[in-house]
């Protein structure tokens, strides 16, 4: 049996530099493009007490020993979004972040332990401001690359059209035939019976334990995600209150919260939030998210009280999180992830 040679074996990164090369151009560019509208890029330590505080996210657990002796648990950041936020409390006003993330229990073609994600905030800006520049950043990384579409796994997009704008309640019933929003009440509970229905009538499995967010996720995966972003990039926003932890709610409609996701090809590339700055409702929220992780998992995460003290004086703020290496990977072609970073995770 042969194996692959390894990433740093010279004709194997002479293969992989002209992606690795892009990568940069594509970087560099983003930081222009930022410089230019009055962003301070922020550098944010990859320790934190708290990992983030979502039902499935996994972290990397590791200790700071202090010079007595003593020993406090640490983990590396699932993103910068906590520190982000307490820098929009402490007074700045456009900030953005590119660097390394890091989540456990995620390998595979899209999906690698270490890798970087480009995180950017307006404050006193709509959410909707977010999806213009996720459609400029579609439009620069394909110039940079000197691409004319972007291709994944037969799917293509062009990504100098205008991206199409669907909410979830219409990709649920245009790919499933659900009526989502049917199962959402005015006050952001939810019918697990009412859903499960949908799902029979659609031919998608179940499982007796499923909750509602389960089902909600399995017609997401199944029946969603592989038709967004098909010819050009999709918008899917409007998602049900109880899938936005750190979102806040729609004005015009309760049930839904200004959440909206970048796709393109298939591919999940960003997740933007008009910030929720509610310290009790986002306890609430985190709370309810640990009982399902500790449900699931048997794991808890701690919850980052210094976060939750500056969320009080936190202006109101949009925000955005977007896979860098996955927009390089649709911008040059590549078929994994490890393609297009430069020294992967070994394993």
């Amino acid at each position: 049996m042969t194996t692959a040679s390894p990433w740093w074996t010279p004709h194997v990164h002479a293969d992989r530099r002209p992606r690795l090369m892009a990568r940069n151009a594509i970087a560099a560019a983003l930081r222009r493009w930022f410089a230019e509208r009055d962003f301070v890029e922020v550098t944010t330590a990859a320790l934190q007490v708290s990992p983030g505080n979502e039902a499935h996210l996994a972290a990397f657990a590791t200790e700071a020993i202090a010079p007595d002796a003593s020993r406090q648990p640490l983990y590396l950041h699932t993103s910068p979004e906590f520190a982000c936020k307490k820098l929009l409390a402490a007074g700045e006003k456009r900030i953005f972040s590119l660097g390394s993330v890091y989540r456990n229990r995620e390998r595979g073609p899209l999906h690698h332990p270490e890798f970087t994600m480009l995180e950017w905030y307006r404050v006193g800006e709509a959410y909707e401001r977010l999806m213009a520049d996720c459609a400029e950043f579609l439009a620069l990384a394909a110039e940079k690359a000197g691409a004319k579409s972007f291709r994944f796994r037969g799917r293509e997009a062009d990504p100098f059209a205008e991206p199409e704008g669907l909410s979830v309640a219409e990709a649920f019933m245009r790919h499933a035939g659900i009526d989502l929003l049917a199962t959402v009440g005015a006050d952001g509970s939810t019918d697990r019976e009412a859903l499960h229905q949908g799902l029979v009538r659609a031919g998608l499995r179940t499982a007796p334990d499923d909750n509602w967010a389960d089902l909600f996720s399995r017609v997401m995966v199944e029946k969603v995600e592989p038709a967004l972003g098909q010819g050009r990039a999709t918008i899917l926003y409007g998602y049900p209150v109880s899938e936005a932890a750190l979102a806040r709610p729609s004005a015009e409609d309760p049930r839904v919260a200004e959440r909206f996701e970048l796709y393109c090809c298939g591919v999940e590339l960003a997740n933007a939030f008009g910030e929720l700055t509610d310290p009790a409702e986002q306890r609430r929220r985190f709370v309810a998210e640990m009982d399902e992780k500790e449900r699931i998992y048997g794991e808890r995460y701690p919850l980052d009280e210094d976060f939750l003290t500056a969320l009080a004086i936190m202006p109101q703020a949009s925000g955005s999180a977007l896979g860098f290496d996955r927009l390089v990977m649709l911008a040059t072609g590549a078929a994994r992830i490890e393609d297009v970073i430069w020294a992967p995770v070994a394993g």
